[in-house]
């Protein structure tokens, strides 16, 4: 389900310091941890807070908001615990994870939810025990939550189609393949509407258009194979892809069925390191970054805050969100679209990337050709 009203979307740096000065939360909540749990540092007899993300074939969560969430509880609050777990995927086992990590003791849920239609039950299950809920990334829908914390995930939609459109040169008449995202996620939703309101007034002809389950890029890769049989190789212009890991099925799929991806514009998303190795070497166009580090801590500002009894920080918050069952008080961030041309600005710039990461073997030449050295 989408969400249908976004307001007031400020900029990264306006929103988000995070005040490490905070005291170390206190308190003698006790319980042992559950299997799917790991401490954010050694102390155990501070506030539990737990973190529930969806899956990990998209890498981000593992590599990125895991980690970055876990590094900024620890610094907001030393003996305070991360409850972590993840779901592979599957609404029925995040649910016994939400459980878990009830009946342990959480202080706080931050769920970024597989299914956003279904995860109602588990916001449900939280309240009943006076648990304050933050829906993170994705949007749960039809419950009230606490709080939201996302991207501006039309304005991503927007941007890649506005990055398509203008890799396409003249967009009339041009053929392109159109891979979204999981059906369940309501991110998804909002990120197809931001697309289709510039690809749909652009003059492009959406050859063929698939929902990817799971945000599997085995799944887009046969989509695209589908769409290659259907529409002939040399009738495709472009392809829209939802995110980085059906971006790279998508080029896999034209690799084997001879067309040439550096001919055939693609976008992407969530700045994955391989998205933007691809983008280097000319096989993907660009992908869409959503920083990591302003979203976690933010989360994990907002999550102590709620953790200890207190409201969101002074600031934070700015803009609402329609899920369905009313207007959700909301962290709204700027998306931005990384070419080849800023990618030295962007991910690296912002300590997403070294250049020993992105530079190494066949993808040193493509770096010097954008100002960027391995040995940096």
């Amino acid at each position: 389900m989408s969400s249908k009203t976004l307001r007031t979307a400020l900029t990264l740096g306006a929103i988000l310091p995070v005040t490490l000065g905070l005291a170390a939360c206190g308190g003698d909540d006790s319980g042992s941890d559950s299997g799917s749990s790991t401490a954010a540092s050694g102390g155990g007899g501070g506030k539990k807070i737990a973190l529930l993300l969806p899956e990990s074939k998209t890498a981000r969560y593992e590599a990125q908001d895991r980690p970055g969430f876990e590094k900024a509880i620890k610094a907001l609050c030393a003996d305070c615990e991360v409850i972590y777990s993840n779901a592979d995927q599957d609404a029925s086992k995040q649910q016994s994870q939400a459980e878990s990590a009830i009946t342990n003791g959480a202080d706080v849920l931050v769920l970024d939810p597989v299914d956003a239609a279904s995860a109602g039950a588990m916001v449900t299950r939280a309240k009943q025990s006076k648990i304050p809920v933050i829906s993170y990334d994705r949007l749960v829908a039809d419950v009230p939550v606490d709080y939201y914390i996302s991207f501006n995930n039309e304005k991503v939609g927007q941007l890649q189609g506005q990055s398509l459109v203008k890799a396409l040169g003249d967009p009339k008449g041009k053929s392109i393949v159109m891979i979204n995202g999981a059906p369940t996620d309501s991110n998804a939703a909002m990120f197809k509407k931001g697309a289709h309101s510039v690809l749909d007034s652009s003059g492009v002809k959406i050859a063929k258009e698939y929902d990817t389950p799971d945000w599997s890029p085995d799944k887009a890769q046969t989509q695209m194979e589908q769409a290659i049989t259907a529409v002939g190789k040399d009738n495709i212009d472009g392809v829209y892809a939802a995110n980085d890991g059906t971006g790279g099925g998508a080029i896999a799929a034209m690799k084997g069925g001879g067309i040439d991806p550096t001919k055939v514009p693609v976008t992407g998303q969530d700045a994955e390191l391989a998205g933007i190795q691809r983008i280097l070497l000319g096989e993907q166009y660009m992908t869409v970054y959503k920083a990591p580090k302003p979203e976690t801590e933010a989360a994990a500002k907002l999550a102590y805050a709620l953790a200890t009894g207190k409201g969101a920080p002074a600031g934070l918050i700015n803009g609402e969100t329609d899920n369905g069952a009313g207007m959700v008080k909301s962290v709204l961030l700027d998306p931005v679209a990384v070419t080849k041309d800023n990618i030295k600005d962007t991910v690296v710039a912002d300590g997403t990337y070294t250049t020993a990461q992105l530079c190494k073997g066949k993808y040193a030449s493509a770096c010097k050709a954008v100002g960027l050295s391995e040995a940096r």
